[in-house]
């Protein structure tokens, strides 16, 4: 599997300032908080039933046990798993990613869906649902709040 994204998502690739280096180590210290146990929920549903709903899985348990900012770290730690590793491999995290897309009132910060956004550039075109989540996020924000210059594709949403 190849690397696609990661720390170099947060530079000025997009034409747009650079994250301050302390709010990235901050999200990467979210996310490797809640890695263990997202990838032990992903192991076992790519085990498990591909046809079971959602909140009988392993993740559907995971997401259920956490409060927003851990959703939302959840969320951004599979979205940058996706996007670093993305392959044939990644059914069971993209239906994780689907569903924490589809959940309102995360509370996203505009950092964060810069973040995201970046990292889903820098993946291009081989990773399709690269935007699912970060756009999710981002129509919580506020009017005004995130500016995007260059034009996001539509992607299918978490019920598409």
């Amino acid at each position: 599997m190849a690397s696609v994204a990661g720390r170099e998502a947060a530079s000025t690739r997009d034409g747009h300032p650079p994250l301050d280096g302390a709010v990235v180590q901050g999200f990467y210290d979210r996310m490797r908080a809640v890695a263990p146990a997202a990838v032990g929920a992903i192991e076992r549903d790519r085990a498990g039933d591909p046809g079971r709903a959602f909140g009988d899985t392993a993740c559907g348990r995971l997401v259920r046990s956490l409060d927003a900012d851990g959703l939302r770290a959840l969320g951004m730690w599979v979205h940058h798993w996706c996007m670093r590793f993305y392959d044939d491999d990644t059914r069971v995290a993209l239906r994780l990613v689907r569903e924490i897309a589809g959940r309102p009132g995360l509370g996203w910060t505009a950092d964060e869906v810069r973040w995201m956004l970046r990292e889903s550039y820098a993946a291009g075109p081989a990773a399709e649902a690269r935007f699912t989540l970060p756009l999710a996020a981002a129509g919580e924000l506020g009017p005004g709040v995130l500016r995007i210059e260059p034009v996001v594709p539509r992607q299918p949403g978490p019920r598409d």
